[in-house]
């Protein structure tokens, strides 16, 4: 670019500042990387080898709109990008594609299944009063107040029947 066509350019782009700022702070919808693309459409500008233009305000105006539209399909693309990402996290499958099986091998699914049935085994063979409890209070969710007024007992007999489940549990379940 010679001399006389970089001072058309910063004249063009002098006197079309403010009108290009506009559009592409309409377009994106954020004065920042509004105000970061009018200095890349300057440096592009004056960058490029430029013949004569016949009217440097609409060309100016469509490597604005060139770039605008640039960004916009590296924001679409990174927002797919990270959809992608956060899918394969939270394991949600989109329509059409398989979802993937995040469950455990073979092994680890025997193991909880036995857990499951000595935790179980271990709560039926509570002593009565004990697993009433234990059942109202750790499988229904009822309060400890709840609980004494369905068994028709003390609050502080809900708490000696959960603590003796409790240790009955643990011995169980530990060895």
């Amino acid at each position: 670019m010679n001399a006389d066509q970089e001072e058309e350019v910063e004249t063009l782009y002098g006197l079309h500042r403010g009108e290009l700022r506009r559009l592409l702070n309409a377009r994106l919808g954020d004065p920042v990387e509004a105000e970061d693309l009018l200095q890349e459409l300057w440096l592009r500008a004056r960058q490029r080898p430029v013949g004569p233009v016949g009217n440097g305000r609409a060309y100016l105006f469509r490597m604005a709109q060139n770039l605008v539209v640039d960004r916009l399909r590296e924001r679409q693309r990174r927002m797919a990008r990270e959809r992608r990402w956060s899918d394969q996290e939270t394991d949600f499958a989109q329509a059409g594609m398989e979802p993937t099986d995040r469950s455990g091998t073979a092994e680890d699914q025997i193991i909880a299944r036995e857990e499951v049935a000595a935790l179980a085994s271990a709560i039926a063979n509570l002593p009565e009063g004990a697993r009433r409890a234990f059942e109202l209070h750790k499988i229904r969710g009822l309060s400890h107040a709840e609980v004494a007024a369905q068994l028709g007992i003390s609050k502080s007999g809900v708490e000696k029947h959960m603590a003796v489940a409790m240790k009955y549990l643990r011995r169980a379940l530990l060895g």
